[in-house]
């Protein structure tokens, strides 16, 4: 076997996992991750970037949804490191995507988006809802 996954709801889940662990071979990586956000988590972060987006200026420049998304998962220590770019002239954001965020890590970027936009007066429309 190549690659498996196994979700863990049940103990013949766990037996199964730990079944394979046994008999994998040497070098076999395993990887234990926590749930991941739901699709409601995911919309509303959205929803909230696009909000501030559309509302708030970042040093005299409008920003995207996007660049905003990885503003505030810098600034949960995630997202990004930078490198100098190939040319010298310039630099190159690293780091890993928000795609695998859990949904306690979702949960505190988005109160980070939400007391980021409160001090600055930002609407966001998942709460009028």
């Amino acid at each position: 076997m190549s690659r498996a996954l196994v979700v863990c709801r049940t103990d013949a889940d766990r037996q199964r996992a730990a079944s394979w662990a046994l008999k994998a071979p040497d070098g076999t990586r395993i990887e234990f991750k926590a749930v991941k956000r739901t699709m409601a988590q995911n919309d509303r972060m959205w929803s909230m970037l696009t909000d501030v987006a559309r509302q708030v200026r970042w040093h005299g420049q409008k920003l995207t949804a996007d660049e905003w998304k990885l503003i505030f998962l810098d600034g949960l220590d995630r997202e990004t490191r930078t490198v100098p770019s190939l040319d010298g002239r310039g630099v190159v954001s690293l780091g890993r995507s928000s795609s695998d965020l859990t949904r306690q890590e979702i949960s505190d970027l988005m109160e980070l988006i939400a007391a980021f936009g409160a001090r600055r007066g930002v609407k966001f429309k998942v709460f009028a809802e």
